[in-house]
C-alpha cells in the first residue's frame, strides 16, 4: 500500500502533561490546549484520554472546535474559547456547555446580553497586541464584567520560548497590574510559560505544543511516528537530473528511493535539498523539489533499502523537520495530511 500509517502515542502526550503539570506551583491546575483537533493529531482519541489522565480543563479556538469537543468530553469538563463570544455563537455556547473568553468590551456587552448567567472568562492585552482588553477598554465595563462572576482571567506570553527576553517579566508584571484586583482565577502560561517558573503559573496553566512532543517543552517525549512506503528505487548516472525543474544534478552514481509523501501530505516544499528520511540511525537527505505525492531521497549509503523510512520519531522531531523546511513545531503537526491513517498505542485501558 502506499498509503502510510501516523502513530501517535497516548502514553508519551499523558507522560507530556504529567511532566509540565510537576513544574507548576502546588495550588495550579494543569489544563490543556487541544485546538485544531488536538493540534492534527485527532480529539477523538485525545480528549479522552487526556481526561482520564487527570486534565479537566480544556480550550479550543472556536466555537464549532468547542462543539466537536464536548461530544467526546461529555461530563462536567470545562471548554474555554479562546476567539470569545463572536456574532452567531449563543447557540453553540449553550448548547456545548462552552466558556468563551471574552477578548473585548464588545464581546462582553454581546455575552452577558444574549447569554446572562452563562460563564465566561476575560483575556487582557499585556504586550503581544493580538487579543484582550487593555485597561481602557475594560474600564468601561468593569463593574458590569465582575458583577457577572467571570471564570477566569487570562493573558499570553508573546516571547516564552526565549527564557531571556525581557518581555516575559514585562508582561508578567502588566498581567498582575490588570489583574490582582479582580478576585478572579488566573492564567498567563501556556507550555512556555510554565518551563520559565513557577511564578508565571498563577492559578491555571494551558500546556498545547508541549503536550505533543514540541519545543519549547525540550524534555518532551516523543508523540507521533510516521514511516514512508518507498515505491521504487533507481540507479542515476552523474549529470542526470532529478524531480521537477531539473533542479538537483547528480555529482556522481547515485542511488534514488521515491518515496510516498508530499506536500498534499504536510511535507512541505521549502524542505526540498534540506529535508531527511531515516534507516535506522542512516540519514537519507531529499533530493531535488517536493512534489505534491512523492519525494526522492538518497540511498547510496545503504546496503539494502528497507522498504518503509522514517520521517518522525525517535531519530527526527517534529521540531528538526521544521527546522529544514523554515518553520515551526506546529505547523509541522497541524499540516499533517488526510491520507494518513492513524493509529493510537498507549491509551488507557488499551
Amino acid at each position: 500500500m502506499a498509503a502510510s500509517t501516523l502513530k501517535i502515542d497516548l502514553a508519551a502526550i499523558r507522560s507530556n502533561w504529567r511532566k509540565l503539570d510537576s513544574l507548576t506551583s502546588p495550588n495550579c491546575e494543569t489544563a490543556a490546549v487541544v485546538k485544531a483537533g488536538a493540534y492534527g493529531l485527532g480529539a477523538e482519541k485525545i480528549l479522552p484520554d487526556l481526561r482520564s489522565a487527570g486534565a479537566k480543563t480544556f480550550f479550543v479556538a472556536l466555537a464549532e472546535e468547542g462543539m466537536a469537543a464536548r461530544t467526546h468530553l461529555p461530563g462536567d469538563e470545562e471548554i474555554f474559547v479562546l476567539s470569545g463570544h463572536m456574532d452567531g455563537d449563543a447557540d453553540l455556547l449553550a448548547r456545548g456547555r462552552l466558556t468563551p473568553i471574552l477578548n473585548s468590551a464588545a464581546q462582553i456587552e454581546r455575552h452577558l446580553g444574549l447569554l446572562p448567567g452563562h460563564p465566561f472568562g476575560l483575556q487582557f492585552e499585556t504586550g503581544m497586541n493580538r487579543l484582550g482588553m487593555c485597561a481602557a477598554e475594560f474600564a468601561s465595563v468593569r463593574e458590569r464584567a465582575l458583577n457577572a462572576n467571570p471564570a477566569l482571567a487570562m493573558s499570553h506570553l508573546a516571547c516564552a520560548d526565549d527564557q531571556g527576553h525581557p518581555m516575559n517579566s514585562r508582561q508578567l508584571a502588566e498581567f498582575k497590574s490588570a489583574t490582582s484586583e479582580l478576585g478572579v482565577r488566573r492564567s498567563l502560561a501556556a507550555t512556555g510559560g510554565m518551563i520559565l517558573g513557577p511564578e508565571f503559573s498563577f492559578d491555571l496553566c494551558r500546556p498545547g505544543i508541549g503536550l505533543f512532543g514540541g519545543l519549547p517543552h525540550a524534555g518532551a517525549a516523543p508523540v507521533v511516528y510516521l514511516d514512508l512506503p518507498v515505491l521504487q528505487v533507481r540507479d542515476v548516472k552523474a549529470g542526470e537530473t532529478v524531480g521537477y525543474g531539473a533542479e538537483w544534478t547528480a555529482g556522481a552514481p547515485t542511488r534514488i528511493a521515491t518515496v510516498s509523501g508530499g506536500y498534499a501530505d504536510g511535507i512541505f516544499r521549502a524542505a526540498g535539498g534540506r529535508g531527511r528520511l531515516f534507516a535506522g540511525e542512516f540519514a537519507c537527505e531529499f533530493v531535488g523539489r517536493v512534489s505534491m505525492d512523492l519525494l526522492a531521497v538518497d540511498v547510496s549509503g545503504l546496503d539494502e533499502v528497507p522498504s518503509e523510512l522514517q520521517f518522525m520519531g525517535d531519530r527526527q522531531t517534529i521540531d528538526n523537520i521544521a527546522d529544514a523546511a523554515g518553520t515551526i513545531g506546529y505547523e509541522i503537526l497541524t499540516s499533517i495530511g488526510d491520507r494518513f491513517r492513524r493509529t493510537y498505542t498507549g491509551g488507557i485501558g488499551s
